[in-house]
């Protein structure tokens, strides 16, 4: 006899990526509550973010993956073209042009959709080749990779810029891109980044990598942010100071601290044992979107859901390292941890279309 499915089921949700983002919800509220400085207010508008991210979640995970498969060519264009409205005509904010404001209605950021958009553009067009793909078919997926990396660095957006790269390289790597080309692309690295730090980066860009390679040179100015984080970090012991007794971030040492530098409060008031729990969680959501990427049944979706699964690597592992003084600051928020709303709602837009490809696999057709 054919067992009834449960309400998740019906709803295409995931148990246990359900359980593990709820998690991450409420923990986070409690952080972010003490790194803002008891602001009922960012708490109310990043509760509000989670919501709309919730059920933009649920919707997105009701489309078959072969649906998704069908408007990606219109989402990305759709994408280069808001971000070259924001190049145009953006909305400025602490020295960088990154929004796109809408008076009265809403302020959003385009460079977070293509975060999805971009792994799904390339997944979509390799899904439809042989693979492993050819030379063409790298050099064309290539060029819709860097549109939008130019684009977001103009901003400037280096973090951001650096994982759309990521999300669209990282579905490259699991169409079997060719080992050689992988070794020619990191020879080819070096010459990119001395074009990159002669032409193209700005110059507190360049003053983040000199402030990550010795922090110490400049401990009241570029240096300030890393040695505050490092120091909140440790002081926090095993156990940590406990839940708003965090001095570093309470008394304005540490800047930033409800948004990039948010782990950091973190350690401080709940310690090691602190840290190791959320990584723990961020682990198993890792390792959901790695069975899922090996259950799916399509090309498409195996492309596309471990290229998502890796980004979120990515994410985590260069904000957490670039707090802990182990990498250049880029200006790459924790995520879910991190106060800003369009980040959360694509994250938990991201986990929507995972949802999809793992709840749809048993009724769908090869893309």
């Amino acid at each position: 006899m054919r067992r009834r499915a449960t309400l998740l089921q019906r709803l295409h949700i995931d148990g246990p990526l359900l359980i593990l983002l709820l998690t991450l919800a409420a923990g986070s509220l409690f952080v972010l509550y003490s790194a803002s400085g008891k602001s009922w207010d960012l708490l109310a508008k990043q509760a509000t973010s989670f919501g709309i991210g919730l059920v933009s979640m649920i919707v997105i995970a009701q489309f078959e993956p072969r649906f998704m498969a069908r408007w990606v060519p219109l989402g990305y264009v759709f994408g280069v073209v808001l971000l070259v409205v924001v190049d145009v005509m953006g909305h400025n904010a602490m020295g960088a042009t990154r929004w796109i404001n809408v008076p009265g209605v809403i302020r959003f950021q385009p460079s977070e959709f293509m975060k999805i958009i971009m792994p799904a553009t390339i997944a979509w067009y390799l899904s439809k080749r042989t693979l492993p793909p050819h030379l063409k078919h790298v050099a064309i997926s290539l060029i819709l990779i860097g549109l939008p990396f130019m684009l977001i660095v103009r901003q400037p957006d280096l973090g951001t810029a650096l994982l759309i790269l990521a999300g669209g390289t990282f579905v490259l790597f699991m169409g079997g891109l060719r080992w050689r080309w992988i070794i020619g692309v990191l020879a080819a690295a070096v010459p990119v980044a001395i074009a990159m730090w002669m032409f193209i980066m700005h110059d507190y860009q360049k003053q983040r990598i000199l402030t990550f390679l010795d922090p110490e040179s400049d401990p009241l100015g570029t240096g300030w942010n890393i040695i505050q984080s490092k120091a909140a970090i440790g002081s926090g012991g095993v156990f940590g100071k406990g839940w708003l007794l965090g001095t570093q971030s309470h008394l304005d040492f540490l800047p930033e601290s409800h948004t990039d530098f948010i782990i950091a409060v973190l350690g401080e008031e709940f310690g090691l044992v602190g840290i190791c729990a959320l990584l723990l969680i961020y682990l198993l959501l890792i390792g959901r979107g790695l069975v899922i990427t090996a259950q799916a049944q399509t090309l498409f979706g195996k492309l596309l859901a471990g290229s998502l699964t890796m980004t979120f690597f990515v994410y985590v592992f260069v904000n957490i390292g670039m707090v802990s003084g182990l990498l250049p600051v880029v200006g790459v928020p924790l995520p879910f941890i991190s106060y800003g709303g369009t980040s959360l709602v694509t994250l938990l837009s991201a986990f929507g279309v995972l949802m999809s490809i793992h709840t749809h696999r048993k009724w769908i057709a090869q893309v």
